[in-house]
């Protein structure tokens, strides 16, 4: 019986002898060797566009804005499945879905406390679940081979600039109307600070006030930064080494898009139970 050393040891070996005749046969093995690469090797040249495509023309649906509607389908359709025959014993996707729920509201009331918790799943699970799903979603194979009209026909929704920028408003405003929700008009106070003598200090109220607007511009470039910088390293490997190098990295932008989930609703937990609570 071949032991597991063994048998790692033939695949790590089968899989560097795979990377370095891909890197050889493929685009910039051949440019260095001054000759064609192998046909199944050619990969073009990393080649990176921050606008969005439109693959229907004039009409104005882009491939990210297909992405995040495909994402939004993807999860309906997951938790419908799971809830389609409820059982008390869970099996199968109803198992799956509350398990990932379970692990949300531990997550959750670890940051923010139980007595915020329910107030607050329902945003920072939605926010967690888009972001995972649409990272997930980009990496199946194919996703941005089908082209139309000479565009890809979809395109990972977090690399778009407008989708981070959407969701970042979302738990921004959310995170302001909890405040004013639980504190009423003292929520006010964060922004207006008075010293011993009852004198209003602008520019305290005016940084915390930037301090604020700013967690927008924070939230949106975190997520566009590390979401975009993932598909460029994914297509350079792929130009380098075609073969089981990008791999690799596939596997770590799986892993990013959780990272990076947990990240912004995370963040969003937290700073939601800052305004919460008292001052």
């Amino acid at each position: 019986m071949v032991s597991m050393r063994k048998l790692l040891s033939v695949v790590g070996v089968i899989a560097v002898v795979l990377a370095v005749a891909s890197f050889v046969g493929g685009s910039v093995g051949a440019m260095i060797a001054g000759r064609q690469p192998v046909a199944v090797l050619a990969v073009g040249t990393p080649h990176l566009e921050l606008p969005a495509g439109q693959p229907f023309g004039a009409l104005p649906i882009t491939n990210t804005l297909l992405a995040s509607w495909l994402t939004g389908v993807a999860l309906i359709a997951f938790f419908a499945l799971a809830a389609r025959r409820v059982q008390l014993v869970p099996t199968g996707l109803q198992n799956l879905a509350e398990l990932v729920c379970e692990y949300a509201m531990g997550f959750i009331e670890g940051l923010v406390g139980k007595e915020n918790e329910k107030r607050f799943f329902p945003i920072v699970m939605t926010v967690f679940l888009f972001v995972l799903f649409n990272a997930w979603l980009s990496l199946v194979p194919g996703f941005e081979s089908l082209k139309f009209n000479g565009v890809p026909l979809l395109r990972c929704a977090s690399t778009d600039i407008n989708v981070p920028l959407m969701l970042a408003l979302v738990c921004v405003i959310s995170i302001e109307y909890w405040g004013f929700r639980t504190r009423g008009l003292s929520y006010l106070k964060t922004f207006l600070d008075f010293d011993r003598h009852g004198v209003l200090s602008p520019f305290v109220g005016a940084l915390e006030l930037l301090g604020h607007s700013v967690r927008v511009v924070s939230f949106t470039f975190r997520l566009f930064g590390n979401m975009l910088a993932g598909v460029v390293l994914t297509g350079v490997a792929l130009f380098l080494v075609p073969l089981v190098v990008p791999s690799l990295f596939y596997a770590l932008e799986a892993l990013f898009g959780i990272v990076q989930a947990l990240i912004f609703a995370g963040l969003t937990a937290i700073f939601g139970y800052v305004a919460v609570s008292s001052a």
